[in-house]
């Protein structure tokens, strides 16, 4: 091999080295589950609760449209089931009637923060400001505060838990994604779903997403069939204070303290 080649075929390995590096580290970032030794420290949400009964969670985000909103109140109605809706303060200045209708309905409405802006960029009291501007929107419409938020996009670092739990609130994420705003077919929605629940998980779908009215009845009769409860997220999690009472593993779910 001259030495041009040589040359040639290290500069390619290195670049390749580097990518390798930096695709990892954009998925550590991103998944939960890679929380190590050199990471113990790393504040996470709830995505599911370590529950041996055969209990799950359903959530809507509502940022945007409102089309679908009471079609979703009468399908889950129709089944009994409560749900838990997070909600961007800025939709319930726009559809009070529908968090008014959701209210009365008996499910949960919680926090979406108030603008749908990304909470990584905000300082702590920015945080701390946004939340409590989407609860006192929500607390005035349906006379309940909110205790628990879902940051928007999903997205969160340590200063945005911290933040949120400075508030006496809890971070929610979820384990499973319908990706129903991907506008999979009802079909998909409803497969993706009932094969990925397990006891304490937490399901997300969207108030306006395509085909999640036309999916969720056969979701619900399908994990009924199977033995499931439906209850809010408040009902799902361990009730006290972190680090005492419960704790939160690598993968982000809620555990008891033993």
């Amino acid at each position: 091999m001259n030495i041009k080649m040589f040359l040639l075929k290290k500069k390619t390995l290195t670049v390749l080295a580097c990518l390798l590096a930096a695709g990892g580290m954009l998925w550590a970032v991103n998944s939960p589950l890679v929380v190590g030794a050199s990471a113990t420290t790393r504040e996470l949400p709830i995505y599911c609760v370590q529950r041996d009964q055969k209990m799950v969670s359903i959530s809507f985000d509502a940022a945007w449209g409102n089309e679908d909103t009471q079609q979703l109140i009468d399908i889950l109605s129709k089944y009994n089931v409560k749900a838990t809706f997070f909600v961007v303060g800025e939709w319930v200045d726009k559809y009070p009637e529908s968090v008014k209708a959701l209210s009365d309905a008996g499910h949960e409405v919680m926090n979406h923060s108030n603008h749908h802006d990304h909470l990584s960029q905000l300082s702590r009291e920015e945080i701390g400001a946004d939340l409590n501007a989407c609860n006192d929107k929500i607390e005035a419409v349906t006379g309940v505060r909110p205790t628990l938020i879902r940051p928007p996009y999903g997205e969160y670092d340590d200063n945005v838990i911290t933040a949120i739990r400075a508030i006496g609130m809890e971070p929610i994420q979820w384990d499973v994604d319908s990706l129903d705003w991907k506008d999979l077919s009802a079909a998909e929605i409803t497969k993706r779903v009932t094969s990925r629940v397990q006891a304490g998980s937490i399901v997300l779908f969207h108030n306006a997403a395509k085909h999640t009215p036309e999916a969720l009845p056969a979701i619900l009769e399908t994990l009924l069939q199977e033995g499931y409860t439906f209850v809010p997220i408040s009902e799902l999690i361990l009730p006290g204070e972190y680090n005492t009472d419960y704790t939160i593993d690598h993968a982000g779910k809620q555990c008891p303290k033993s």
